[in-house]
């Protein structure tokens, strides 16, 4: 059965920054700047959740553009930077239940994969550990480095990253690194600190 969606690919130019302390950069072109000591690099990145979870925002937050208006996303976006011979492609897989089974059609070549959580919605906490779960057992996955972003943290109704860390048992995960940050793709705040995270573990990952 094929897997027939309406995708988009967005091919993002590198922005042009004014000059700036490295800590006010945002986006993914100062991410990739990081990287200068592995030229040439390809990193593929698959950014997974349940519906609703706050993908495409966390996505388009990276991108440093526009989050006025979100659609849920039905198949797949994709976002793809190009700079001084950088290359960082972020799949963000629609997370609706009918799509799901479908996730695995990315798995293949996967440097870092970005998990995302509503930490507002309490009642999904067990569907959401149950994908994760899945996921981690996935042979095509095998040791590939995880963040979990535990999103929403501008919520009051929030549950923080250390009750959503014990809650999905991730202390028991020892076939990778792995990293949860709480974080607000609305606001932009953590999303920086986990992508440092990420940068440096693909690295490592790549030697």
């Amino acid at each position: 059965m094929t897997f027939a969606c309406a995708s988009l690919r967005t091919e993002v130019a590198a922005p042009s920054y004014p000059r700036r302390s490295e800590e006010d950069k945002m986006g993914l072109l100062s991410i990739l700047r990081k990287l200068k000591s592995a030229p040439d690099q390809e990193v593929r990145i698959l950014l997974l959740g349940l519906d609703n979870a706050g993908k495409t925002t966390l996505l388009k937050q990276l991108a440093s553009e526009d989050i006025s208006h979100i659609t849920p996303t039905q198949g797949f976006n994709i976002k793809s930077v190009q700079s001084q011979g950088f290359k960082l492609n972020v799949w963000d897989i629609g997370g609706q239940r009918k799509i799901r089974p479908y996730w695995r059609n990315y798995f293949e070549n996967t440097d870092v994969l970005i998990y995302v959580i509503d930490s507002a919605d309490r009642k999904r906490f067990e569907e959401t550990g149950q994908e994760l779960a899945e996921l981690l057992d996935e042979e095509k996955l095998s040791g590939v480095p995880v963040l979990v972003f535990a999103n929403k943290q501008d919520l009051l109704t929030a549950a923080p990253a250390s009750e959503i860390a014990e809650g999905l048992n991730l202390h028991t995960i020892r076939d990778r690194v792995w990293q949860i940050q709480s974080c607000s793709a609305l606001t932009g705040e953590g999303v920086q600190d986990g992508m440092n995270w990420v940068c440096k573990n693909v690295h490592a990952k790549k030697k």
